[in-house]
Formats: C-alpha cells, sequence, structure tokens
C-alpha cells in the first residue's frame, strides 16, 4: 500500500510539471524543423519533462519503455533490404529500445510508419503505457517525438531532457545498443 501511495504521489508530482511547461518565446510553434542539437527548454509542452532522480523512481515503480532516439542515417540500395548505418559504437540506458531518426520535425512517411509500428508492439497497443523519450542533452529529437507521439494518442509521455548525457554525468551505466530493424 505505502509503494502505491508513494508511485500516485511521484506521477502527481509529474503531471504537476506537465501542466506548469509555460510556452517560451524560444520554443517553436509545433515541431522544431532544424538544428537538433542545439539549446532545449526545460519543459516539453503536452509531455513531462523528468530528470535522472524521476526518471530512475518512474522505472523502478512503473517499468516504462524507455526509448532512444538518437538518429542515423538509413541505407536504402535497390535489391538490399534498408538498413541503419551506424558509425560508431552507440551507448544507451539499460534496457532501452533504440528507434532512431523519428525525432526529426518532418518524417518520410515510410519512417512513421515503421515508428508507429514499433510503438503500437512495443506497447501492445496500450496507449497508456508510459513512455521514456531521450537523446543527449541539447537535442531537440526526443522534445520532437515526445510531442508526436502525444498527437498519435499515447497519454503518458515522458521526455528525459538530460538523455544519455546525464545519465553517464550520475554514474550510471551506459549499455551499447543497435537499432531496432527497419522493415
Amino acid at each position: 500500500m505505502r509503494v502505491w501511495l508513494l508511485l500516485v504521489l511521484s506521477l502527481t508530482a509529474f503531471n504537476c510539471q506537465a501542466e506548469d511547461c509555460v510556452r517560451t518565446p524560444s520554443m517553436p510553434i509545433g515541431l522544431k524543423l532544424e538544428h537538433y542539437r542545439s539549446p532545449t527548454p526545460a519543459c516539453v509542452p503536452n509531455g513531462l519533462t523528468l530528470t535522472t532522480a524521476e526518471l530512475q523512481t518512474l522505472i523502478k515503480n512503473d517499468q516504462p519503455i524507455l526509448i532512444d532516439v538518437m538518429a542515423v542515417f538509413l541505407r536504402e540500395d535497390e535489391g538490399f533490404p534498408a538498413t541503419w548505418l551506424v558509425n560508431e559504437v552507440h551507448e544507451s540506458l539499460p534496457a532501452s529500445i533504440w528507434l532512431p531518426s523519428v525525432g526529426y520535425g518532418v518524417l518520410e512517411p515510410k519512417i512513421e510508419t515503421w515508428f508507429r509500428a514499433q510503438l503500437a508492439k512495443l506497447t501492445k497497443q496500450n496507449f497508456e503505457q508510459a513512455l521514456v523519450f531521450y537523446c543527449v542533452a541539447d537535442c531537440w529529437m526526443s522534445w520532437n517525438t515526445v510531442q508526436r507521439v502525444r498527437e498519435y494518442g499515447y497519454t503518458r509521455v515522458y521526455w528525459y531532457k538530460e538523455g544519455i548525457d546525464g545519465w553517464k554525468e550520475a554514474g550510471l551505466p551506459l549499455v551499447k545498443t543497435e537499432p531496432q530493424a527497419f522493415n
């Protein structure tokens, strides 16, 4: 009972942050369309912004799906399956799924279709499943993704603003990861 009460209180605190996200002049109306690696705002409209400590609590109490959205190039050669071109080792938060390149302001239709299918599979079509999106610090990809996923109808959408950099700076482990296959 005590754990349940703590969970309810902690999620209530997160919801207050979403309601308190005040649009600033530096925030784009809608999604950011360029300069994806630049300073990001303190919060995201329609999403819940998490600190590292809050994310740790959420992971412990609610088992969210963690989704890394760091971009990589999709290679498509005629006669071969499309594949993500990863040119260096990539590390993510433990138990994360890497769905690359879904945070651009405008998605190619095939990437958006793939992304929606991945979300449906990961959440088992449960639109109330907690989803945490992140990238690296000062990356608009995850900020955009939170808003996009809310538009898809998912209700418990979190933004881990500090991303991979914040997790690493807190001394927490990262794991080598590969992007989900594009199919």
